[in-house]
């Protein structure tokens, strides 16, 4: 799922990260003696030595109540057309402890690895959604785990069955998956108590520290450092999956082979304080979502006259700023045009629409707003006579419970897994507590993206894109990656399907997306 936008323009934004992070991340991977318990967190089978005693004998008695169970493995048959999936299926954890050989979290995850396949050669691929606050299961059950909750748009409610259903279109045909929860995401969970320990986690560096730990150990403890090794991030996973990969290749010694990037953002400077660009980064998508609405199929190629306008003529009245009365009504009255909505309103705005007034005004008339995560989802405003904005996401809110319980059934009966707590498959708590600094440099990945194509020239991206996701536009993260120099531009490739933030939850998006991923590890 994707940042909430909104809330993090309220935010001041940095990239500092509190002394007590680093350190305690920098020692994580050397936990208490004997070193064989790096390879096994404290009370789990697959471990190595005497990992599980020696964990318990550190570990406070005030940590007992919070462990989660030991790691359970299952072998798994999956029925798919044309052919049969055996695979060892673990739903389990990572232990994550400070400099000074004290637990701090419990990092749950889900791994399926195929039967008869050579460890030495066949690919592993980590997986993360963002938020912050987002568990895996959205990549996991909509996309590329063994097994899928549709997610149909409207067609989705709350009430609807959270079955899930064999995934044609899974990735485990061609890599095994491990799918990663960050603390106070899914199952996983703090262990030491107070705000330190929160502070560690809940922060752009912090988050990727952990990350890239448990990727790690993970790798040993499955005996599975010499696979060829792959990365995909969701939404907040743009910030998260470059800086993963750097982390890996300074920090870790693990090299990465390819790294794919699903609707991400990559730089919050165009959506923070005055910034136009994020007028830029959001008309295509706008336009996409008013011709879908007249019934036609809309592809990217349909749109090349609107980014062209973005770029162009739009960009230039935007600079000349309300001053210039004659530019700012030109501008107004094209975007009117191009969206649908009434000029009078686009004038009063000067054609200035943020994703909430988007949302509001396309559809006023007929007392619906738009999705943000999908904008060609409509659902009723529940104040529709309101001055003010009070809705929230058609397109996402009613996503929540039937993946909870798909998630918490899964893990439970199909996994053997069965953890006390709640299952936070999205935590709002996380996102209001996270530290994103302060300061005038917003976070953003695109230095390390830069970095870690320069370092490694056999390490390709796939960037891929929903029309019409208004969290993570599309043309914000063309922008950037235009950007990028030659070298790297090569090895990066953009596509943009049909649908929204979750734009696999089409079933020729999901296809599409398959194949591209399919490619790249094949490459």
């Amino acid at each position: 799922m994707a940042t909430n936008m909104p809330a993090l323009r309220r935010a001041t934004l940095v990239l500092a990260v509190s002394a007590f992070a680093l350190a305690g991340f920098a020692r994580a991977d050397d936990p208490p003696q004997p070193r064989a318990e790096t390879a096994a967190p404290a009370g789990q089978k697959g471990g190595r030595g005497g990992g599980a005693q020696s964990a318990s004998q550190n570990s406070s008695s005030s940590a007992e109540p919070h462990r989660l169970p030991s790691d359970s493995t299952t072998k798994q048959t999956l029925d798919l057309p044309g052919r049969t999936l055996n695979f060892a299926a673990t739903a389990g954890s990572i232990r994550v402890f400070d400099g000074k050989g004290e637990p701090l979290a419990d990092i749950a995850y889900t791994s399926y690895e195929l039967d008869g396949a050579d460890r030495a050669t066949r690919p592993v691929m980590f997986l993360f959604n963002g938020g912050p606050g987002a568990s895996s299961a959205w990549l996991q059950f909509g996309a590329a785990g063994p097994w899928r909750l549709p997610l149909d748009g409207e067609a989705l409610s709350p009430s609807a069955s959270p079955e899930v259903k064999p995934n044609a279109e899974t990735w485990l045909d061609f890599t095994d998956l491990v799918f990663i929860d960050p603390v106070s995401t899914g199952y996983s969970r703090f262990i030491a108590s107070g705000e330190d320990a929160r502070k560690s986690f809940y922060s752009v560096d912090g988050d990727v520290n952990a990350i890239a730990l448990v990727i790690r150990r993970w790798l040993e403890k499955h005996d599975r450092l010499t696979s060829p090794k792959y990365v995909a991030g969701e939404s907040y996973g743009g910030i998260r999956g470059p800086k993963v990969v750097r982390q890996l290749q300074l920090q870790h010694g693990v090299g990465v082979r390819g790294l794919i990037l699903v609707s991400p953002l990559l730089d919050f400077r165009e959506f923070t304080g005055t910034s136009l660009l994020q007028y830029v980064a959001t008309l295509p998508s706008y336009v996409a979502v008013a011709r879908e609405a007249k019934g036609s199929s809309v592809k990217r190629t349909d749109l090349a006259d609107v980014e062209a306008y973005a770029r162009g003529d739009f960009l230039a009245d935007l600079v000349k700023g309300e001053a210039d009365k004659e530019a700012t009504n030109r501008l107004a009255d094209k975007v009117a045009e191009l969206t649908g909505i009434d000029q009078a309103v686009s004038r009063r705005l000067a054609g200035r629409f943020d994703v909430g007034e988007f949302r509001r005004e396309f559809d006023r008339k007929g007392g619906k707003v738009t999705g943000r995560y999908d904008a060609s989802v409509r659902g009723f405003d529940p104040y529709p006579d309101s001055s003010s904005s009070r809705f929230g996401d058609p397109s996402g809110d009613a996503l929540q419970a039937p993946l909870t319980s798909a998630a918490v059934d899964v893990l439970t009966r199909k996994l053997n897994w069965r953890p006390d707590g709640s299952y936070e498959v999205l935590n709002g708590a996380v996102e209001g507590k996270w530290d994103f600094g302060r300061g005038i440099n917003p976070p953003q990945s695109v230095s390390e993206l830069r970095q870690i194509l320069a370092t490694d020239a056999k390490l390709n991206v796939l960037v891929a894109h929903g029309l019409f996701d208004l969290a993570t536009p599309y043309f914000g993260s063309k922008r950037v990656l235009d950007q990028l120099p030659a070298f790297a531009t090569q090895r990066v490739k953009f596509i943009v399907y049909p649908g929204g933030h979750m734009f696999y939850s089409r079933d020729g998006s999901r296809q599409a997306l398959r194949s591209e991923v399919e490619t790249l590890i094949r490459e």
